[in-house]
Parts: C-alpha cells; sequence; structure tokens
C-alpha cells in the first residue's frame, strides 16, 4: 500500500503536468474559457492517469470495459465537484481582492488540489479496489 501510494503520487504529477499544461495554454494561449480549457485539460491528464494507474500504481488485472466506465464516472463527478467547488471557493475568498487573471489562476490551482485528492479516493475505492469474487 506504501509503495502504491508513491505510485500514484509520480503518476499524480506526470498527468497534473500534462493536464494543466494544457489547461493554461487552452485559458491563455488561445484564449478559450475556464470551463473549457479545464474540461479539455483535465480529459487528457485523465486519460494519461488511466493508463498508468491501471498499468503501473494498483496493477489491475480487470477487464477494461468496465474499469473505464467507471473511470470515467469518478473522473466527470471529480471534475464537476472539485471546479465547481473550487472555483466558488477562490471567487468568495479571492474575487474582490485581485486581478481576473490571478483570481482565474487561482481556481485553476485550488480546483486542482482538489480533484487531485478526491480523484485519488475514489480511484481506490471504486474504479481500482481488489475485487472478491465467489
Amino acid at each position: 500500500m506504501k509503495f502504491e501510494f508513491i505510485r500514484f503520487l509520480v503518476v499524480g504529477v506526470i498527468n497534473t503536468l500534462v493536464g494543466l499544461s494544457i489547461m493554461f495554454l487552452l485559458l491563455h494561449g488561445a484564449g478559450l474559457s475556464y470551463w473549457v480549457s479545464t474540461f479539455i485539460g483535465n480529459t487528457v491528464g485523465a486519460g494519461v492517469s488511466f493508463v498508468l494507474n491501471r498499468n503501473f500504481t494498483f496493477r489491475s488485472k480487470e477487464a477494461g470495459l468496465w474499469s473505464v466506465v467507471r473511470f470515467v464516472c469518478v473522473i466527470l463527478f471529480c471534475y464537476v465537484v472539485s471546479y465547481q467547488l473550487g472555483s466558488m471557493v477562490i471567487e468568495w475568498v479571492a474575487g474582490d481582492y485581485f486581478s481576473e487573471i490571478v483570481v482565474t489562476n487561482g481556481k485553476v490551482l485550488f480546483s486542482t488540489g482538489l480533484y487531485t485528492v478526491l480523484n485519488y479516493l475514489l480511484q481506490r475505492i471504486v474504479v481500482f479496489r481488489e475485487r472478491r469474487y465467489a
């Protein structure tokens, strides 16, 4: 379990760097909205996450289709909860005190932290848990 968590952190760093890079590139480089940028960045990061976590972190042997379905449900749930809550919290805490770009970047970073914690817990419990068959 200890090494599993370390592997999850390594995978998390990789997919977070991929996802955040895409988010900020789309947000600032392409001028896309917060929601579009974070959704696309998280979708690409999630693909990286699924492959690496399935094969490296959790070493899952389960058939692909159902683990993909559970993974997609968990990712969507984590995305909506984390990015909505993160957006609301940062807007409430900093919205009146900082420029729009600082607030938006704060939303992305804070929400990414929430997403990471919630995602690990649900991937471990729902997606890649060891199943006991009778």
